[in-house]
């Protein structure tokens, strides 16, 4: 009787430790879609009742993903003041995508070489499933299977090191990323770009996919840059005292 208390007890916790794992998930995947999407702007201090009461959780679960998102550099944790949405400077998403661009063009070369065609047969699922919701415009759902195909050329790539410091960077980009499809042109444009790395990568076509990708960052840089360039304010140049 006794060994029968004790194994459902270690299951009750097994499981409960399952749940808040999985609600943790949740929340934390919640708020990214919140911030990169722009439904929470830079700069925006984050209210924790407010975001509590809206996700209809406790604070003990927010905290945990406030600081997770954190480490993607999505948030700022500010001391004795709660968090804010980091604030997105272009030098800073600038200095990011031409390291991002290299990484990319990198994992470009490793993944003709090294990508199964079973790698190769789970991209080109992942790249029609993407392209059926650029055609119903559906933005968020698009974005979602884009970095999956992004990721998912990097670890294919065959390199930990690699996937490691893509993911990373990665992170702190993907609202720059995501604002880049708001221009409709652009967005139809990095579709082609997309048909074209499928191509490049079915013939394993190595220096072709390295200059598309590395073309596919620089093209979106130039869309990034100009709505960040708007949106900052100017810079005080006058010396007078």
């Amino acid at each position: 009787m006794t060994e029968s208390v004790t194994i459902a007890s270690a299951a009750g916790n097994v499981t409960s430790l399952a749940e808040r794992r999985l609600l943790h998930e949740e929340v934390m995947d919640r708020l990214r879609d919140m911030i990169v999407q722009g439904e929470l702007l830079p700069g925006t201090k984050l209210n924790e009742r407010v975001l509590c009461e809206r996700l209809g959780i406790s604070r003990t679960p927010l905290r945990e993903a406030l600081k997770f998102l954190a480490s993607e550099g999505l948030v700022e944790l500010l001391p004795n003041r709660g968090a804010q949405v980091a604030p997105l400077k272009s030098a800073k998403v600038k200095e990011m995508f031409v390291v991002l661009g290299s990484l990319e063009a990198l994992a470009g070369e490793l993944v003709c070489r090294n990508a199964s065609d079973a790698d190769i047969a789970e991209i080109r699922a992942l790249h029609y499933q993407m392209v059926a919701h650029h055609a119903r415009g559906e933005l968020a759902q698009y974005f979602r299977y884009n970095q999956q195909i992004h990721i998912k050329l990097v670890e294919c790539a065959g390199n930990a090191t690699l996937t490691q410091i893509y993911r990373g960077l990665n992170a702190n980009v993907k609202r720059a990323r995501y604002m880049a499809n708001l221009s409709k042109s652009r967005w139809d444009r990095a579709v082609e770009e997309h048909e074209d790395m499928l191509d490049a990568l079915v013939r394993r076509d190595a220096p072709r996919l390295q200059a598309i990708l590395r073309d596919h960052l620089a093209n979106k840089l130039v869309l990034v840059m100009e709505a960040l360039n708007v949106n900052e304010p100017p810079i005080n140049t006058d010396k007078r005292r």
